[in-house]
Formats: structure tokens, sequence, C-alpha cells
């Protein structure tokens, strides 16, 4: 745990609103000594409006990682989960932009409640944020959109969109049955998506490539799975679509994606196709993606975390130095300016 830095936070509430009123910038450790000393739920709310305050500053590139994680940790503390999710979903106003650390916490603080939606929500920034790159995070994620997803939700196509994107940038870390089958799942979905309301639809604002045929990409996982030793795909993952009413939107159609409504009865076909070539290569497991992920979670995570804590450790030691430094600096900046006077 980094060492406190004891303030007043009335003291530094003042400040930062004289300095506000006097048209300068408060600096970034200024704002992090106020969310380190935050003590309550009352507190967090207030400090919400300091962030979007130094968000919209001339130093709101220099928010530090460690503020963030300092926030969602006080935001977790004192029951204020729903301020860091709207600060982490408002982040271009908040500058909410968490490293893995923090992400992960969020997301098993959700997990322990069972409230699998809202850890979903977390998922999809990190899937906008396109930050899969440790593999806890890979397993939290991957476990928290099956358990939705076992819900049975009722989606919309934004939703079916963001969870197909999020399984299938997750499922691409994984080389293994779960990586796989969140994979083609991922796929079918945003494939989905894209027969229904056009190839635009799939990729704006998303970090997916623009190019037509998520569909086809779907059974280009399941003709590699035919030739890869030791995986199999989830029974119960499917292209999840019919030849008929896909064409839902008003918006109007470019023509590749007239081009991939038409190939949709070849799509059906190939799958079947497929899905027949794996069952007589058992490549085919019972078990369904929910089972598979909790599986490979037990399996898995602890090592994982083991790993996550000792280089934790690791970063709270670097953002200590810098955190030194920034006080070492403005002490010298305090001492030059009582110098001039």
């Amino acid at each position: 745990v980094r060492p406190r830095d004891a303030q007043d936070l009335g003291q530094l509430a003042s400040l930062m609103d004289r300095t506000y009123e006097r048209k300068f910038p408060v600096s970034s450790l200024v704002i992090a000594r106020f969310i380190d000393n935050l003590s309550s739920k009352e507190e967090v709310d207030q400090a919400q409006y300091y962030l979007y305050k130094f968000r919209h500053s001339p130093n709101c590139w220099y928010l530090r990682d460690w503020t963030i994680h300092s926030w969602i940790r006080r935001c977790l503390k004192y029951g204020a989960r729903d301020k860091a999710l709207y600060s982490l979903k408002n982040k271009v106003q908040f500058g909410m932009f968490p490293d893995d650390f923090s992400f992960n916490l969020l997301i098993d603080s959700f997990l322990k409640d069972e409230d699998f939606k809202g850890a979903c929500s977390v998922v999809e920034e990190v899937m906008l944020q396109e930050s899969f790159e440790r593999i806890s995070t890979q397993i939290l994620s991957l476990y928290a959109l099956s358990k939705y997803l076992a819900t049975k939700p009722e989606l919309s196509w934004q939703e079916e969109r963001s969870l197909g994107a999020s399984l299938m940038l997750a499922g691409l870390k994984q080389e293994n049955s779960v990586g796989f089958s969140a994979r083609l799942l991922g796929l079918a979905l945003i494939g989905k998506v894209e027969l229904s309301r056009g190839i635009h639809a799939v990729f704006h604002e998303m970090p997916l490539i623009w190019t037509s045929g998520y569909l086809g990409r779907a059974l280009a996982v399941m003709d590699a799975v035919c030739d890869f030793r030791d995986v199999k795909l989830s029974e119960e993952v499917d292209l999840s679509v019919n030849a008929d009413g896909q064409n839902v939107t008003d918006t109007p159609r470019e023509e590749d994606d007239e081009l991939e409504t038409q190939k949709l009865p070849e799509y059906i076909n190939r799958f079947k196709e497929l899905k027949e070539r794996l069952v007589s290569q058992d490549r085919i497991d019972s078990r369904s993606l929910e089972s598979l992920v909790s599986a490979l979670t037990q399996q898995t995570l602890e090592a994982c975390e083991d790993a996550d804590i000792a280089e934790y450790q690791q970063t709270v030691s670097v953002w200590e130095a810098e955190r030194q430094q920034l006080i070492q600096r403005e002490r010298e900046t305090k001492e030059k300016n009582q110098k001039s006077v």
C-alpha cells in the first residue's frame, strides 16, 4: 500500500477553488493528495467534481496513474462503486483511463456481489481501451462475460456488439478451448449485428476492423479448431443467426452489407458442415462456455494473481518514487518563488 500523505481535505478543496478562480491550473500533486485523503462516501461525491474540474484544466494530461488507482480504491472502500463506474463510463470527462490492476479491482468487486451485468460494464471499458494484456484481466473478463450470458439476458444490438467484441478480443489472448469458444461466440454476435445493422454500425467507435465478413471469420475459427490439437469448442456456441428478418435498420445499407446478407445461406450450410466435422473429430466439448471458463479460472487465476501482486508492489514503488520527485519539485518551486518576492 502506498504511504498516505495526510492532509486537511477542506484546505485542499479551498486551495483548488482559489486556484481555479484565479485562472491557474491545479497541480497533479494537489488532486492526488485530495483523492488519497478521502474518508467517506460524501467526500467521494465531492471529489468527483474536482476530478471533472482537473480534466477540463490545462493540466488535464497529468492525472497520475496512482491517482486513478486511488480513486477506484476509495470508491470501493466507501460504498461508492457507482461513482467509479460512472467516471469510467464518462472517461473523457473525468480522465479515467485505469491501469490493469485498477480494472481488475473493479471487475472483481462486481463479481463478488454476483453483479455480472455490472462486471461486464467494466469489461466493456477494458475492451474499448484494448487492455486485455494481463492474463488475470483476460480470465476475470471472460468469467464475467460467460456468467452474464448464462443468465440469458435480453440484449440490444449495442449490447450484442459490445459483448461480442469483448469475447473476441479477450478470447484472442487465450490459445485454448476457452479462447477459441469465446472468439467464435464473439464473432457470431458481431456478425449478427453486421447482418442486421450493417458494417458501419459494427466498427463505429469500436476497436474492430471495418472489413465486412464477421460470420465468415467465425467459421474460420471453427475451421482452425479442426486442425488445432488439444482444443475443443463449447457445444452451446452457435452462429445465432437465421435467414429471416435480419435487416432491421432504417439506415441506408452499403453494397458490402447486401453482399454479406446474400452469403447467409452459404454461411449456415458451411456452419453445419464444420459442426459435423468437429463432432466426428471429437472437437466438441459438451460443457457450456460458463463451465469451461469456470474450470480455467480455478486452474490459473490464483497463480496469475500471485504474479500480479509481485508486479503491483513494484509498480507502487515506481509510483512512490515519481510522487517524491514531484514533491521535491514543488518544494523547490516554492523556495524559488519566496526568494523572488
